[in-house]
């Protein structure tokens, strides 16, 4: 997926993030950890597999995962339990990635309405965020997460997680994915800006039919996909980000 440019971007009025490899540097850890699991039975997650497991609900993209190591003796359960354990340990010092800071205060400080929608569970988004509160209180709460069962969501790359976060969180007239779409609800769809690190993200975001900015592991770029959605915008991190280029407020100078 390259650089993609559609004309100008409609103008922005929402902004709906991701977290993990977005917001905080959560994606590397969790390569390290799997691939600290697997290496004694002789295998490694790539990439290639890598991007297939991104963004997708824990248990989706553990069988992803274990689709390609059809004769590894570790039962998928106690993979996921001996992973959660030590990420758990980990969380709580996980870093920002570059500009993330930034953008969300700055959108926060000109009242952008702005949410959190991540595959994340509660629990997890708690352990990651609780010593990022600078960046994490300025979305005041409006967070979905991918437990959230009172909102019946399929994973991405389905749109649901999106949708939801923009009319449950941020009150926009954009419907719900499992039944039609007026014009109204369409040009109010329009209107969210997501940003997303991985493919199903991306997909996600674009089912929504919301404008989507993707800022990938430079990795990422080199796998191949076959998904007809694609970006409106590449970046190589948040840092990139023009606001103006949106309809947003300008940075400071």
């Amino acid at each position: 997926m390259h650089q993609h440019h559609s004309g100008p971007p409609t103008r922005v009025e929402y902004v709906l993030f991701d977290m993990d490899g977005l917001i905080i540097d959560s994606e590397r850890v969790y390569t390290d950890v799997t691939n600290q699991i697997l290496e004694p039975y002789g295998k490694k997650m790539t990439w290639d597999i890598k991007a297939g497991c991104m963004g997708k609900p824990e248990m989706d993209a553990a069988r992803y995962l274990y689709s390609f190591f059809s004769d590894i003796p570790l039962p998928i359960e106690t993979y996921l339990a001996e992973k959660n354990r030590i990420l758990d340990e980990i969380w709580p010092t996980v870093t920002l990635l570059p500009g993330a800071r930034k953008l969300i205060q700055h959108l926060k400080a000109h009242n952008i309405p702005i949410a959190v929608a991540t595959s994340s569970r509660r629990k997890k988004f708690i352990l990651k965020t609780g010593h990022l509160g600078d960046v994490f209180d300025c979305f005041e709460g409006k967070v979905i997460c991918g437990d959230d069962t009172e909102y019946s969501m399929r994973g991405k790359p389905d749109p649901d997680i999106f949708l939801t976060a923009a009319r449950e969180l941020l009150g926009r007239n954009v419907g719900h994915p499992l039944e039609g779409c007026t014009y109204v609800q369409r040009r109010e769809r329009s209107k969210g800006l997501v940003f997303e690190d991985s493919l199903p993200g991306v997909q996600s975001g674009k089912r929504a039919g919301m404008s989507v900015v993707w800022v990938p592991d430079p990795r990422l770029l080199d796998v191949g996909y076959s998904g007809k959605e694609r970006a409106d915008r590449v970046l190589g991190s948040l840092e990139e980000f023009n606001p103006e280029e949106w309809g947003l407020p300008a940075y400071d100078t």
